[in-house]
């Protein structure tokens, strides 16, 4: 393990007086320069054969070279990189570790799309990365924001083209409103799919923009997927746009996708019918439903809702009705899939971000930099995206097995049942 170990009580004081910080920039300069110096050593001691005429070595150490500044997470620290003299034609020593005009570590680059993505106002860069990063930060700076913001837009370009070659169990699809600054319109929608490949990982598949969610759009979307490799999910879940819909409809690949409205949207839809003092009651209604064990519980539950609201508030029962049975899908998927898939909230959790940096900058400077943004917050916090529950279970419905209640029904031998439902 690598230490730092004072060489006599002076210095031994005087580490004692040094803050975390500065202890953690001492110990990331020793161990840079150790790994600096590993690596010449490993280089030179491979060309140990190659001699001139008069049998001198053709790659020798050459000192050091002049110090240079590097910022790092741990701050700024100044190192003297060795060099190293290789005489041999056509090659030249140049290392991996810290490359030749490299000022700073690629997970400082990092930190500015990151910071401004995250809400924080370019101009204030300067100081809050002084505050981490000490006073010589200076590099990183807000002009740095207008050349990443072409570097966002040309990443989701070429990501927007990438082959599909991932199956995908489930889909969520979405279309956000976010502001723009910039042209007539002040909002656009950004039309997002999001997917459960049949390993359990959550992907980001599209992000585009439109300026209402029509069939047309969703349609040039999801027959852009289609060419570049997407296959037909086991379920489509999303809200009850009619757009959305009406263009799964029309793809034949679609055809036996089931669909799952979401409960998240419709909650919110029946309750703007409702005066105010009876949104709690309908929401705690709903949640029953929705929570139910059984699709008979849930049914059961839809006609309480019925019995009590029917009379005065009509409204507020037909539009609940008019999506039951795609309210009600997931109750033919594994118990352990139903709070991923009655809802979009993947989608609307991971948009929160998009909506908090448009509101910072008082929204989008354009179209094109609004899906680029959304694409760069979305991608970035894929990574960190986990599993679904149950997600062993993906391969058995990809291979055919039926579900009801969210159990999987099996025959006397332990195969599964071939009866429809």
């Amino acid at each position: 393990m690598f230490k730092i170990v004072p060489n006599s009580y002076e210095e031994e004081n005087e580490l004692l007086s040094k803050s975390i910080d500065d202890l953690a920039r001492l110990g990331a300069k020793k161990l840079i320069l150790e790994a600096l110096k590993l690596e010449v050593d490993t280089y030179v001691d491979m060309a140990k054969d190659a001699r001139d005429d008069d049998g001198k070595a053709l790659v020798v150490k050459n000192g050091q070279a002049k110090t240079r500044k590097i910022l790092t997470g741990a701050g700024q620290i100044d190192i003297k990189a060795p060099r190293v003299n290789d005489k041999r034609p056509g090659r030249k020593f140049e290392s991996v570790i810290l490359p030749p005009y490299v000022r700073k570590s690629p997970k400082i680059e990092n930190v500015i799309p990151i910071l401004y993505l995250k809400g924080l106002s370019g101009n204030a860069f300067e100081s809050a990365l002084e505050e981490l990063l000490g006073p010589d930060a200076g590099g990183l700076s807000a002009s740095s924001i207008a050349s990443l913001k072409k570097i966002w837009i040309k990443e989701l370009k070429e990501w927007a083209k990438r082959p599909i070659t991932e199956k995908f169990a489930y889909l969520w699809v979405d279309g956000v409103n976010v502001s723009i600054r910039l042209g007539e319109d002040k909002s656009i929608c950004l039309l997002v799919v999001m997917g459960v490949t049949i390993s359990g990982e959550k992907k980001l598949l599209a992000v585009d923009g439109g300026y209402r969610e029509s069939k047309e759009n969703w349609k040039i979307i999801f027959n852009d997927l289609i060419d570049r490799g997407l296959e037909a999910p086991l379920l489509i879940a999303g809200d009850g746009a009619l757009g959305m819909w009406a263009a799964i409809k029309e793809i034949e690949i679609f055809k036996d996708t089931k669909e799952q409205r979401c409960w998240f949207h419709k909650m919110g839809n029946v309750v703007n019918t409702l005066p105010k003092r009876l949104h709690d009651q309908a929401k705690n209604s709903m949640n029953e439903m929705m929570k139910s064990e059984t699709r008979k519980d849930a049914d059961r539950e839809l006609k309480k809702f019925k019995l009590f609201f029917e009379d005065k508030y009509p409204k507020a029962v037909k539009c609940l009705e008019k999506d039951w049975k795609e309210l009600t899908t997931f109750f033919d998927f594994p118990a352990l899939h139903w709070q991923h898939i009655r809802t979009t909230n993947p989608i609307e959790s991971a948009f929160a971000t998009v909506k908090l940096r448009t509101k910072t900058t008082k929204g989008a400077g354009n179209t094109e930099m609004a899906k680029a943004m959304a694409f760069k917050l979305l991608y970035e916090s894929e990574s960190r995206w986990r599993k679904i529950r149950g997600f062993k279970e993906l391969e058995i419905l990809w291979a055919g097995g039926i579900y009801k209640d969210g159990k999987l029904i099996e025959d006397d031998s332990g195969q599964q049942d071939a009866v429809a439902f």
